[in-house]
């Protein structure tokens, strides 16, 4: 881990040359660093239009990566500004990105919290042929059947102690 200490002055001062050499027009709101960010490299506000850049990243990581999570959030800003499209799922973004030569994710920081995949708790099971569906929440088999014979199903929980749910 490399200490590379910056003012929220000095991140704008980035943001705004990042803006004008890589995308050609100007970043006109605030910048600032957010210490709290801790599962993602930075942030953009949608009603504010402001970016925040976890300052995690820019001592871990160092100013080449910084500058991939700050050329993501600017195509956030870009294209929500020009009216087009801003998710991360959208054609526009993509090809934006890429263009830029931004990053799609961030590098994940050592001790940040990463979801845990959810265990299978319930099943549903065919009163007909016996095929299983796990599930990991909780369903309603009146609303289903099975997808091979067509028969019902009754749902049953897997966690210890616990017979077939009714």
């Amino acid at each position: 881990m490399t200490s590379i200490s910056m003012s929220n002055e000095e991140l704008q001062q980035w943001i705004e040359r990042v803006s004008l050499s890589s995308f050609g027009v100007p970043f006109r709101h605030k910048a600032s660093f957010n210490s709290r960010l801790t599962t993602t490299g930075g942030r953009y506000f949608t009603k504010s239009h402001n970016i925040e850049i976890n300052p995690q990243q820019l001592a871990m990581y160092g100013h080449e990566e910084t500058e991939k999570i700050i050329k993501h959030e600017l195509c956030h800003y870009h294209l929500h500004l020009a009216k087009r499209g801003y998710m991360h799922r959208d054609a526009d973004f993509k090809s934006l990105l890429a263009q830029v030569g931004g990053s799609r994710y961030c590098q994940s920081l050592p001790g940040a919290k990463a979801r845990k995949p959810q265990p299978y708790r319930y099943k549903l099971v065919c009163t007909a042929c016996s095929t299983e569906y796990p599930r990991k929440r909780r369903a309603d088999p009146k609303r289903y059947r099975c997808g091979n014979c067509a028969g019902k199903l009754k749902l049953v929980a897997l966690e210890e102690g616990k017979g077939p749910v009714t």
